[in-house]
């Protein structure tokens, strides 16, 4: 094989390797190729979203159905508000609920959707009544052991007694 033909092949391969890479990083950025679709927006107040981040997954059903769009704070009632861009061939009823999970132990987290059974579709800028926070492992722990130690002083108390 002459010196061209190996550098032709060479160059060749070196940019199939960048375009994985630059594929990878859009993957992993949550990040798409070209337009994303009609779309329509949906709103939902949350007491709580955890580490919910702009273009995070919305998922029903374990399939991913939109995006958020936005998360900031409402100062009218004081919790997070969550824009979500719903891809339009997905259709919810009016009363569908929104939570924010997290993928596994330690993933990311991303908003849930259930579908309720209204025959009212969400329109764009409708908003979901019905909102679930981020459970906060520091909240369910202190939970966990204010509850121990009230069971361990009642037990101690009755024994006391008897």
């Amino acid at each position: 094989m002459n010196r061209t033909t190996l550098n032709l092949w060479v160059g060749i391969f070196v940019l199939l390797g960048f375009a994985a890479f630059l594929m990878l990083a859009f993957k992993v950025g949550n990040l798409s190729f070209g337009g994303a679709g009609s779309t329509y927006d949906v709103v939902a107040h949350f007491d709580n979203i955890g580490q919910l981040k702009e273009r995070a997954p919305v998922r029903s059903a374990g399939v991913l159905v939109g995006r958020v769009q936005s998360v900031s704070f409402d100062t009218k009632h004081y919790n997070a508000e969550v824009r979500m861009a719903i891809d339009a061939q997905y259709h919810f009823p009016v009363d569908s609920s929104a939570s924010v999970l997290t993928s596994g132990i330690l993933g990311e987290q991303y908003v849930g959707l259930d579908a309720g059974g209204d025959d009212k579709m969400l329109k764009n800028g409708d908003e979901i009544k019905l909102a679930q926070g981020a459970m906060v492992l520091e909240r369910l722990i202190g939970q966990f052991l204010f509850n121990k130690a009230q069971d361990g002083g009642s037990d101690k108390t009755a024994k006391g007694v008897q």
